[in-house]
């Protein structure tokens, strides 16, 4: 068990990290340096860590692991990239394409990684084993881009949402969001009385829909 919960925080530990480290370099080359200067344009894990976020997270992995539930997804956030948008050329899209930056990058690295467990998922394969360890990192890295992808504010695909928009309804929905998505989140992440949170429910078809083009007949959920 202690290799297995060493698997999984090493792959949560990776997908926070590409993800925040994503953030930081897309805001930085459009022109915002204020996430350099923050020391977040870097691939230290620590200079991520949200006390809230990021410990939820780790406890959803621990409790995964230890219960072999794999109805319990991991979810959780990284302390939040700050950038100035009077920085950029154009603050609404070029927020969006920041906020983008973090679940791309998630699914960049979950699909290169998956084209490598294809090659070493061959039992007369040196690097079989390897498959073990990759699984968990391909599993995290989808899980928080599909998690940030929902379109509420703390989450990226609320800023997503707000620089697709037209101006006046952008304005109206991020006003909105601002208020009440932290209550629409804590609602969603919340079990109800069946033991499944609504996130769970919401998250998990597109998961696994994503898992079956990633590692066909290797991993579902």
């Amino acid at each position: 068990m202690l290799t297995v919960l060493f698997s999984w925080i090493i792959a949560f530990t990776i997908a926070i990290t590409v993800h925040e480290a994503a953030h930081a370099y897309v805001a930085d080359k459009l022109g915002d340096p204020t996430p350099k200067l923050m020391g977040r344009l870097s691939l230290n894990p620590f200079v991520h860590y949200d006390k809230v976020g990021t410990s939820l997270l780790l406890f959803l992995v621990f409790l995964r692991v230890v219960t072999q539930n794999p109805a319990i997804i991991p979810f959780g956030w990284a302390k939040p990239v700050q950038f100035d948008p009077f920085n950029l050329r154009n603050p609404r899209r070029d927020s969006a394409l920041i906020s983008l930056a973090g679940p791309l990058s998630n699914l960049l690295v979950a699909t290169i990684l998956s084209l490598i467990v294809r090659l070493v998922q061959n039992p007369f394969s040196n690097f079989f084993v390897l498959a073990n360890y990759l699984i968990p990192i391909i599993l995290l890295n989808v899980i928080l881009a599909i998690f940030n992808l929902i379109p509420i504010h703390p989450l990226d695909g609320g800023k997503m949402l707000v620089g697709l928009l037209p101006e006046k309804d952008a304005s109206e929905v991020d006003i909105f969001l601002h208020k009440y998505g932290m209550i629409m989140l804590f609602f969603l992440i919340f079990p109800t009385f069946s033991g499944v949170s609504p996130m769970t429910s919401l998250i998990t078809p597109t998961i696994s829909f994503v898992l079956r083009i990633l590692l066909p007949g290797s991993l579902i959920i």
